[in-house]
């Protein structure tokens, strides 16, 4: 089969591996779609991983074979894949932190090589603690692949909101309208919240009006922390989510909050430094906090919202800016990378037409 495979920084090659065999309690599943992460980029341009790898976690696709003892899925069905799931008891799972489990850690997913998720592939396994602890769900006719896939960046999403307890008169600040910060505002409006959104980018802010997100700032024109405090009374929000990588926008997403406000680092998933003032801290009672990947007590909400929300006005789909075949992986890579005005979400199909299948 074609993979896409990491050999070393900024080194992803088009190559053919053998299709993963499977054991008991494991499924075989035919890759439909999978979108590119920032994670897999990060991976991809710091050598943060050993090579080979082949990386790919937003994946959908179809179950091919099954092994010994699964009774749950069958050949022919469409499923969603998560690479990572909690154990649900340990210390961590017990104090709402399940992204520190140990289990968690673990990825559950390969095309080949140490596993890393797969879905830069055209077949991946899924090993039998993932489907055993619910990592595997069947996708409801009528929702497409490309639609399904987003399930696990909506997890990551809706637990990072959550985590802000946001109340109906409150306002939110949602620094970069890419893909990832684009669904954080769209979440944040559905608590009721006014949402404000900023982006370089008028082309975003166009894509975000379709999602009912009506209060652009401008960041390349316009002062954001002025702007904010013009629409709070000059308090400031309430909440920013900080959907940027990189550490410049963090004194920033600070500045923008009121007094005893909260900001959260969504993002920042390189260890390094940041300066902020620790007297906004302090003195001004802001909190700083962060979230990271996945949480499967919400995961019945989430499916709502990913399978529901296709024919629900949550036409996840409208974010896909790319699509490109998986012998064009390189390519998708190339362009996930470097972000244009009109580039949203990029997604590879190993069978080129069948995310929306």
């Amino acid at each position: 089969m074609q993979a896409a495979v990491y050999r070393g920084v900024n080194d992803v090659r088009i190559e053919t591996v053998a299709v993963p065999a499977i054991g008991p309690g494991e499924l075989l599943v035919k890759i439909a779609t999978c979108g590119i992460c920032g994670t897999d980029l990060k991976k991809i341009h710091t050598g943060s991983h050993s090579a080979p790898r082949i990386f790919g976690h937003e994946m959908a696709g179809t179950v091919v074979r099954v092994g010994a003892g699964v009774a749950r899925f069958h050949p022919g069905q469409r499923v969603v894949v998560f690479h990572h799931v909690p154990c649900g008891h340990c210390y961590y799972c017990r104090k709402q932190t399940p992204a520190q489990c140990l289990t968690y850690k673990k990825v559950g997913s390969t095309a080949a090589f140490e596993p890393s998720g797969g879905g830069f592939a055209q077949y991946i396994r899924v090993m039998d603690w993932i489907v055993e602890l619910g990592g595997v769900v069947a996708i409801p006719d009528g929702v497409p692949f490309e639609q399904a896939a987003f399930a696990e960046p909506v997890n990551t999403i809706l637990k990072g909101v959550k985590a802000l307890n946001l109340t109906p008169d409150e306002t939110v600040l949602v620094i970069g309208q890419g893909p990832i910060g684009l669904m954080h505002a769209a979440l944040a409006l559905r608590t009721g919240a006014r949402v404000l959104t900023s982006d370089l980018y008028p082309e975003r802010h166009a894509v975000a009006a379709r999602f009912g997100l009506r209060h652009p700032i401008h960041a390349g024109s316009e002062d954001v922390v002025q702007r904010v405090r013009s629409q709070t009374e000059g308090r400031g929000a309430d909440a920013v989510i900080l959907a940027v990588g990189g550490n410049s926008l963090i004194r920033t997403a600070m500045d923008a909050a009121r007094p005893g406000g909260r900001v959260m680092l969504f993002a920042q998933t390189q260890h390094g430094e940041a300066t902020i003032d620790p007297a906004a801290i302090c003195m001004d009672e802001k909190t700083l906090l962060g979230s990271y990947s996945s949480s499967f007590t919400i995961l019945d909400e989430v499916l709502e919202l990913v399978f529901g929300g296709f024919h629900g006005g949550f036409d996840l789909t409208q974010l896909i800016s790319h699509r490109f075949a998986l012998d064009h992986a390189v390519a998708a890579i190339e362009v996930a990378s470097n972000p244009r005005p009109d580039s949203m979400k990029v997604m590879i199909e190993p069978v080129p037409g069948a995310g929306g299948s």
